[in-house]
This record gives structure tokens, C-alpha cells and sequence, in this order.
């Protein structure tokens, strides 16, 4: 009975840890991309291409041309679906500062109907970051080539996968809570 009750209590504890390593993983991620990269996915010599920045190389100049908005439109990218996919984006980043707080919160009330929630926001995190993704891609697919993606991209990729575990594990220790905490 008691090494049960231990084996338990040490399963609650190691998944709660979990949770919050890939929490901690999340936000190191987004702010790597977002703050570090400033947001920029393409970040070579010759292009430059982010959530913020749209540089080609001119030729002509020999160097880096940034566009503004209005050759952006003349190009087929749409200036409202940039500027969605750059909300939808850095919004999962504010979920994932405050995250950390309300798992606080839940896990010190033991409260089930809380885990509830937490999948929720999680699942709204991953909702909004390939939306967002999705939606910057979509309007760049022309100008940027699979190989040219940079470490702002490939932390993004690692957010998602991250929100997906954390996703996992936190549907685990909430099957795991409703043994334990029946009421």
C-alpha cells in the first residue's frame, strides 16, 4: 500500500515536472524566434524574410533592399494577412508567459475541472501558432525555398512540437488527477 501510494505520488510529481520543462522549452523557443530572430524565418545574407522584414538583394544596388508595405501589395502578399499571422504568432507568446502562472495556480488548488482549461489554452496555443504560420507562409511561399528556412523557423517547428507533448503530457496527469482526485 504505501509503495503504491509513493510510485503514485512520484508519477503526479515527475509529470508536473515535465509540464513544466516543456513550458520552460516553449518559452525559451518563442523568444529565440521572436525577440532574438525579431521574427525573421529567412535570415541569410542575401534575403531576409520575417514576420517584420521583407529584404530582397538588389543587384543593382548590391545590397539589401527592405519593401514596404505597398510593394508588398504590388507583389500579391496582403498586408492584412501578414499582419494576422504576426498576431496570431506573438499572441501564443503572451499565452506562453502567463501559462506558467495559471499551471501554478491549478495545480496548487488540485483542481481537475482546472486541468480542463489548461488543455484548452494549450490546444488554442497550438491553434494559433500554425495559424499564424500557416497564414505567413502561405502569403511568402513564392520568395522563400525550403532550404533557406533559418533558426527562427526551426524554433517555431520546436515550439510546435513542444506544445504538442506538453499537450500529451498534460492529458496524462490529467487522467492521472482524476484517479487520485476523484471529487
Amino acid at each position: 500500500m504505501g509503495m503504491g501510494l509513493l510510485q503514485q505520488r512520484c508519477n503526479g510529481h515527475l509529470l508536473c515536472t515535465l509540464i513544466l520543462l516543456e513550458a520552460a522549452g516553449v518559452l525559451a523557443l518563442m523568444f529565440y524566434a521572436l525577440l532574438w530572430e525579431a521574427g525573421n524565418l529567412v535570415n541569410l545574407p542575401n534575403k531576409r524574410i520575417g514576420f517584420y522584414n521583407f529584404c530582397l538583394w538588389n543587384e543593382t544596388a548590391g545590397e539589401l533592399q527592405c519593401l514596404e508595405y505597398r510593394h508588398l501589395q504590388v507583389m500579391g502578399i496582403s498586408l492584412s494577412g501578414i499582419v494576422l499571422s504576426r498576431v496570431c504568432v506573438y499572441s501564443c507568446l503572451v499565452f506562453s508567459i502567463f501559462y506558467p502562472l495559471f499551471f501554478a495556480h491549478v495545480k496548487c488548488m488540485e483542481n481537475t475541472e482546472g486541468w480542463k482549461a489548461i488543455l484548452i489554452i494549450l490546444i488554442i496555443k497550438v491553434m494559433i501558432l500554425s495559424g499564424g504560420l500557416g497564414i505567413f507562409l502561405f502569403q511568402t511561399f513564392h520568395w522563400i525555398h525550403l532550404f533557406e528556412f533559418t533558426g527562427g523557423f526551426l524554433a517555431l517547428l520546436g515550439t510546435q512540437a513542444l506544445l504538442l507533448l506538453q499537450i500529451f503530457t498534460a492529458t496524462m496527469y490529467f487522467s492521472w488527477a482524476k484517479h487520485k482526485y476523484p471529487y
